[in-house]
């Protein structure tokens, strides 16, 4: 057991502050017993060992005092009564055993469960930071060379699967790559492999490049997304400007950007916005959590602007691979609706505008329908409130789009609203969607 003392000297009521000191130092129980009509006291009991060291160190004097004592009265100074009481060795061993283990001095605070500690960001960045690869392709234009296409990337098995984005390391923009589908792959320790790209989906900017390796390889563990919250924080990694082992932390922006709000046409996608530093050659690396998960993969940064940063979610990316590993692509069904999530301040608003907007308090509002599609085939008019799908309610896109999930050319019943209640139940048969739309 190690005892701590120290002796503390003020000018009036050094008597009291030993009291506390002591009984602090002995692991004992100190009380005060005061009433209107009687003497304040203090009662405080010590370990037998420490009354002993106490006893020798400070003399009987200053323990057990001479003279009687006069009340604090209300003035509160003078010397209140003191009152020792033993403790055993037993409740002396069961006391300190419920305080706190001794730390030694130099070893690190450690930081409460989801609190961010001082090594919080770099043990994270350390559990993926191997699994990170720098990818570079060759890219010519119309027979020229023009240089490599450099970018990151995520090894996710030790089978040799790395993540990455598919504007690394497929054509885009007229570019035609001149190595036909090889990826040169550096790993964080050094080694080079010539990998091959196994599968993309541009609309999606995700890829899969493959390795073979005939001694082990890290790997990173694939996270959830779904969890996050705006403030949430994370780490991105890569090797920007081909300066590789790059790691920059930030928070979670945002966790539901759509690409419409960044002025991308085509079909409905989210991504995770985020303040960490990107730029190029950060491309398809990885946006991990603080438990050094992979929660999505950096894809693009705005450029006119600090601190608005990209990523394709995990859960996004995981419903990708499914589909490269049952179809060999991804297959996406297509309506031809532009769809409207609604929530009460919307609802309200709309009615305000028109009395005959039907009574709902949830639904995806259907305000235009693509002529010649699906969805204009099987009677959908500009108005529409979806509320239910193959049998199932639904509040939002995202729901109607995992209940379609890859069916295509099956038909489904689908119940909307329109002007003064007016329920209809209309089937419709998807189209898988053209990837460059």
């Amino acid at each position: 057991m190690r005892y701590l003392l120290r002796k503390v000297s003020l000018l009036k009521d050094n008597g009291f502050t030993r009291l506390v000191t002591l009984a602090a130092g002995g692991s004992g129980v100190a009380y005060m017993l005061d009433s209107k009509d009687s003497d304040r006291s203090i009662r405080f009991s010590v370990p037998a060992p420490l009354r002993d060291t106490l006893s020798s160190a400070w003399g009987a004097a200053d323990i057990v005092p001479h003279h009687p004592f006069p009340s604090l009265g209300p003035s509160g100074y003078g010397n209140p009564p003191l009152f020792f009481s033993s403790v055993s060795s037993a409740s002396a061993a069961a006391d300190v055993n419920k305080e706190a283990p001794f730390k030694e001095a130099n070893e690190p605070p450690k930081p409460c469960c989801g609190c961010l500690g001082r090594d919080t960001i770099a043990n994270a960045a350390a559990k993926v930071g191997p699994a990170v690869v720098n990818l570079s392709v060759p890219t010519g234009f119309r027979g020229m060379s023009v240089g490599n296409s450099i970018g990151s990337g995520t090894i996710i098995d030790d089978d040799g699967t790395i993540l990455t984005c598919a504007h690394v390391v497929v054509d885009f923009q007229g570019f035609s790559s001149s190595s036909k589908g090889k990826v040169e792959v550096t790993l964080q320790d050094g080694r080079s492999f010539e990998g091959t790209v196994v599968n993309a989906d541009l609309h999606a900017d995700i890829a899969i490049v493959k390795i073979k390796s005939k001694t082990p390889l890290p790997t990173a563990k694939l996270g959830s997304s779904s969890s996050l919250r705006p403030g949430d924080w994370v780490v991105a990694l890569g090797c920007p400007l081909s300066l590789q082992n790059t790691i920059t932390a930030g928070i979670v922006s945002c966790v539901d950007r759509k690409s419409s709000d960044l002025g991308l046409g085509g079909m409905r996608r989210e991504y995770l916005q985020t303040d960490c530093a990107i730029n190029g050659g950060n491309s398809g690396g990885p946006l991990v959590n603080i438990d050094g998960e992979v929660i999505g993969v950096n894809i693009m940064k705005v450029m006119a602007a600090d601190g608005l940063s990209f990523s394709v979610p995990i859960d996004s990316v995981s419903k990708i691979l499914e589909h490269f590993k049952r179809n060999g692509r991804v297959v996406r069904p297509w309506l031809g609706l532009k769809m409207l999530d609604l929530n009460d301040m919307i609802v309200a608003q709309l009615k305000e505008k028109d009395v005959t907007f039907p009574d709902v308090s949830k639904g995806v509002l259907v305000p235009m329908v693509s002529p010649g599609s699906p969805a204009e085939r099987a009677g959908f008019c500009p108005g529409d409130v979806v509320i239910e799908f193959e049998g199932r309610p639904v509040g939002s896109i995202k729901e109607v789009i995992e209940i379609m999930g890859d069916k295509v050319g099956k038909p489904m019943n689908v119940v909307v609203k329109r002007a003064k209640n007016d329920s209809v139940t209309l089937t419709v048969i998807p189209e898988e969607a053209n990837p460059h739309m």
